[in-house]
This record gives structure tokens, sequence and C-alpha cells, in this order.
């Protein structure tokens, strides 16, 4: 049997060929919530893990006498390990499959969350943080690679979306933690961070309970395995023949140069980022990343202790923090609705320019009402871009390289996210709120025009080579 996507060809059962038609072609099912509830729950802890330190820093400045400078490297410590977790990562899950990479990252970092809750000082602290982001860094891109490659074709972006929507459900989850446990008394953090340990334990249904992406198994040689696992979304067991009829010859390849990357070892795979096909889109990729790091972790980890330095006490601040977060889960519906309406590049440009302006309106705002609609729209805006760019960045690759690509983008931006918390302080010196967030704007501007170099892949097929 050849293994072909022409028209009414006959292809083996588990190819390539045969695995993406297949899935291509699926109506949602059961299957497929599963695997978005699942890994979403994971994107949620990890949301919970990172919204935490936000309010976590606020309480150790004053429960410790911090300086800005050492609070902002509790935050920095573990964007540090998230840079090196992405880019590990996306290496691994091209390697050792979806799955696995996915269940070991969360296992890491929820065990050094609550480890967390033991310390007694800062070098120990920054120590389990970096470990922390080493679990969380690697386990963002994973996820989106393995949920885009089980996703049918016309619905792929918005799934992609509403994964990332769990991540308002976690930062929601920590902006509660930290306005009812956290004000508790001075263990109140420790609490807090023994709670985000839970990913420890869901490490362990996350391994057993999903399948490996069918795609990656057939990439792999692994047709037998790759067909049992479709089988199973299509609700038919394993399936009794060799042989199938392909009838999507786009689902074969996604690319119209036909040229099939060959890359098998981490240089080649990392070279193959930069080839002639993939230069543009790797460039712009990293730059909307990176922008978009620096934007989003600069606000929204200083968003608790800036309104607390503006003279808000501790229990306000927070209870600000959790009505302006409540704001990302509309910014993920709209975002989920218009990327398969108006395509990638147009909904990620749209939500990347109504960021620019949200951050310039609340780095002026005066009074509560106008801090809490500013930042009300903050949140819509950059978490409904930050849903696009991870509905982008898996279609961006073949299948060969697409956890390598998304990961050492997300690595990228991590550099980024490093570099942030530790700009706010002095900018703020500077000129205030005001400056601080102008600055922030300009990023959003960057990334909102490197969009454009992006590929727009709304109903396309993805590239199975």
């Amino acid at each position: 049997m050849t293994d072909s996507a022409e028209p009414g060809t006959l292809v083996t059962r588990g190819t390539p060929a045969d695995v993406a038609t297949r899935l291509d072609g699926l109506s949602f099912r059961r299957a497929h919530l599963r695997v978005l509830t699942g890994s979403g729950l994971g994107w949620a802890l990890d949301a919970m893990d990172v919204g935490l330190v936000s309010f976590v820093i606020t309480a150790l400045v004053v429960q410790w006498d911090l300086t800005g400078t050492e609070a902002s490297w509790i935050a920095s410590a573990g964007f540090a390990g998230m840079a090196v977790g992405a880019s590990v990562g996306g290496l691994l899950a091209d390697r050792l499959g979806r799955r696995s990479v996915f269940a070991i990252t969360l296992l890491v970092y929820g065990v050094a969350t609550g480890a967390s809750a033991l310390v007694g000082g800062l070098a120990v602290l920054l120590v389990l943080r970096f470990l922390v982001g080493l679990g969380l860094g690697a386990e963002l891109p994973v996820a989106s690679t393995y949920v885009s490659e089980f996703a049918p074709t016309r619905m792929r972006g918005r799934l992609i979306v509403l994964l990332e929507a769990f991540w308002a459900v976690g930062w929601t989850a920590a902006a509660l933690i930290g306005y009812f446990v956290i004000p508790l008394g001075d263990d109140g953090w420790r609490w807090a961070f023994a709670i985000g340990a839970i990913p420890a334990v869901y490490a362990l249904v996350v391994r057993w309970g999903l399948p490996e992406s069918a795609r990656w198994l057939a990439r792999q040689g692994r047709h037998v395995e790759a067909d049992a696992v479709v089988s199973r979304f299509e609700g038919t067991g394993a399936a009794p023949t060799r042989t199938t009829t392909a009838s999507a010859p786009a689902a074969a390849s996604g690319a119209a140069s036909g040229v099939a990357p060959t890359a098998a070892t981490t240089r080649e795979r990392l070279a193959a980022l930069w080839a002639a096909e993939f230069r543009l889109r790797t460039a712009c990729l990293w730059v909307v990343w990176f922008c978009l790091n620096f934007a989003y972790y600069g606000a929204f980890i200083w968003i608790p202790t800036i309104l607390f330095a503006q003279g808000y006490d501790l229990v306000k601040s927070f209870g600000f923090t959790l009505i302006i977060t409540l704001a990302q889960l509309p910014g993920y519906a709209v975002a989920a609705w218009l990327i398969e309406v108006w395509g990638r590049r147009v909904t990620l440009s749209v939500f990347l320019a109504g960021s620019v302006a949200a951050a310039v309106l609340f780095g002026t705002a005066t009074g509560e009402a106008a801090v809490i609609g500013a930042g009300m729209a903050l949140s819509f805006f950059t978490l409904g871009a930050w849903g696009a760019l991870y509905a982008v960045t898996p279609e961006v690759y073949p299948t060969s390289l697409r956890a390598t690509g998304a990961g050492w983008a997300a690595g990228v931006g991590r550099i980024a996210s490093i570099v942030a918390p530790l700009s706010v302080p002095p900018l703020l010196a500077l000129g205030g709120a005001p400056l601080l967030f102008v600055v922030f704007a300009v990023f959003f501007a960057v990334a909102a025009a490197a969009v454009w170099g992006l590929r727009e892949a709304r109903g396309v097929a993805l590239d199975d080579r």
C-alpha cells in the first residue's frame, strides 16, 4: 500500500497521511473534550502558580521587608526557569512524545511549588522558583501542541483559544487564594504555595488518562499505536483492516513545497527553524512572543504591588486585582469566536492594538473606577491576544518540528519575562506608572506589527511532514 494523500488513494492505516485525514475530518467528540479539559486543567494549575507569585511578592515585601529589586528577582527566577524549560521541553516533546513530557513537567513544578511553602529565606525561594519555572515553561508549549494535533481543522484555532482560557480560570483561582488566604496571617503565603502543589498529584492522572498524540506516533513509525488512538476518537475501537481511503490532500502535508523536513537530531531541528521556508515565520513569531511576554508579565506580576504602593491596603489591592482578572474570561471567549471568523493574524493584531490603548489608560488612571475599568480592558485584550498567539504558534511548523518551534518561541519570550519584572522598579522610579505602561504599550505595538509575518492557517490542515 502507498503512503499517499491523493484523493481516492489507499494508504496504510496509522501513517501520517491516514492519521491527518481521519483526525481532520472528525466532528467534535467526547474524546476531544477529554483532551481539552485534561490539558486545560493542567494549564489552569500553571496559571494559578504564576498568579500566586504576584500576590506572594506583595505579602513578602511587607513581611520580609524586601526591596523592589529583591521582590522582582522572585518573579524573574521563575521566568529564568521557564526560558530553559520551554526550550528543552519542546525538544524533548518532539523526541519522547507530548503526553510524557506534559506529565513530567507538571510533576516537577508541582513538587517545587509545594516545597516553596517551607522556605525560610529569599535564596532558597529563588532556587525553588527556578525549578518551578523549568516545569511550567516546558508544559505550556507542549500542551498547546498536543491539543492542536488532535483538533479538527475547522475548529483548531477555537479549541486552542479555549485551552488558553483555562489560564483565566487558574489566575482567578490565584486571585481568590490571594484575597482570602494570604491575608489571613504571616503564614498565608505558605498555605498558598501548599495549594499550588496539587499538580504533583494531577500529573499521575495526565500520564495515564490521556492518549499520546497520534500525529507524533505516526511520525515515529508507530503506525499501529497511532491507528488505535485515532480509532478511539472515531469511536470504532481498534481497526481490523490495514488500509483506508484518503480524501483530504491538504491533510497529508499542509505545505505547498512538498519537501519534508528531515531533521532528526537536536542540532538539525534547531537549524530547520531557520531554513528558508520558516525563516520569516520564526523571526516574527519570536518577536511577538518576546514583546507580549515583556508587556504582560511586567504589568500583571506587579499590578497588586503597584496598587499597594499607590495607597490601597493589601486586601483592597488584592480585591481590585481579582475584579481585573475576571475580565480575562470574556477576552478569551471573544478571541475564540473571532479567530475562526476573522482569521489568526487579524484577530491577534486587533487584540494587541486594544492592549496598546488599555495600557496607556491604565498607566494614567486615577480613582478606583478608572483603575478597575482600565485594568479590566487590559485583561480583556491582553489575554485574548495570548489565546490567539497560542492558536497560531503550533500552526507555524510541521509535526516533526512543531514542539521544538513552539518551545523555542516560548523560550525566547521567557527571556522577556525575566527582564520585565526587573525593569519595573527603575521605570517606576524614573517616571512612575504612566511611563511604565507607555513602555508596555510600545511592546504591544511592536508585537502587533510582527504578527503580519506569520502564517495564516484558518481552515488549513496542519503540516504533517
